[in-house]
């Protein structure tokens, strides 16, 4: 496996983003999550983002307390991938996978009950 993976985000109603899972972030997490590609789910809004519940019962991995703006990240706690649009600090730690390489402005028009759906892109 490359040591980054690009994956296609697709915003229901509001566009598309293009982001990278690197490996070397959390590979344990980012081999689980690429085992389950596509996900789909419905987003639920975090401070400075949006997750969605993804079920991958994994815990944490080189797990940190802040995230840049940009930043994916898979969240133990919630068991969801939370999409960063901007800076946040998530009450607890989270697993750095990736990051958005595109479409950044798109993750700030998403609402509540968005379906989201990232694939290999």
């Amino acid at each position: 496996m490359s040591s980054r993976v690009k994956v296609r985000i697709r915003l229901h109603g509001v566009g598309e983003a293009v982001g990278e899972l690197i490996k070397v972030l959390a590979p344990l997490t980012i081999e689980a999550l690429l085992r389950r590609l596509p996900i789909e789910g419905r987003a639920h809004l975090v401070d400075g983002g949006v997750a969605i519940l993804i079920g991958l019962g994994r815990g944490e991995e080189k797990a940190v307390r802040d995230v840049e703006a940009g930043a994916m990240a898979y969240w133990p706690m919630e068991d969801s991938l939370c999409l960063y649009h901007s800076p946040a600090r998530p009450y607890t730690p989270v697993n750095r996978v990736g990051r958005i390489i595109e479409g950044l402005e798109f993750l700030k028009r998403v609402r509540s009950g968005c379906r989201i759906r990232i694939e290999r892109a």
